[in-house]
């Protein structure tokens, strides 16, 4: 039976560590791959109507250069792996965002990698990986 696995992925070593681990587990038993960027957003809500189009702006321009950049060189690799792949690009909270593509594309596992970061701020503001372990309504695997 075919699942989908989310694979969090930003461009960085451990998201590359993530994507070819969910790759292996994808091949070996017939699953499908989302890799998910969430470029974070503050709504701003006290902006100008004028400062609030320039940012509408700048924000679809970040959507295409993220999908660019980040997401088809690495969409091509998955492919030629023989793993069925798509993408979602959205704005949000990353883990938050991530749980919800997870729910909206019904699938059955979250991939994200682990940063290594450690101090102070983890401590105090958390990490994506650890929130996702929390709160994620399918099981998280963490790649080191």
């Amino acid at each position: 039976m075919s699942r989908k696995i989310v694979v969090g992925f930003d461009g960085s070593e451990a998201s590359r560590r993530a994507l070819d681990f969910a790759v292996g587990r994808a091949k070996a038993q017939g699953d499908s791959i989302i890799i998910a960027h969430v470029l974070e957003w503050s709504p701003y809500s006290f902006l100008t109507p004028e400062e609030l189009a320039e940012r509408h702006k700048r924000r679809n321009e970040e959507l295409e250069r993220a999908e660019k950049a980040i997401l088809q060189p690495v969409v091509k690799r998955v492919e030629d792996a023989g793993v069925p792949v798509t993408t979602v690009i959205k704005y949000g909270h990353i883990a938050e965002t991530i749980c919800q593509i997870a729910t909206d594309e019904d699938a059955a596992l979250i991939f994200i990698g682990r940063m290594g970061h450690s101090g102070l701020a983890t401590r105090i503001f958390g990490s994506v990986a650890g929130t996702l372990a929390q709160v994620a309504p399918v099981p998280v695997t963490i790649v080191p």
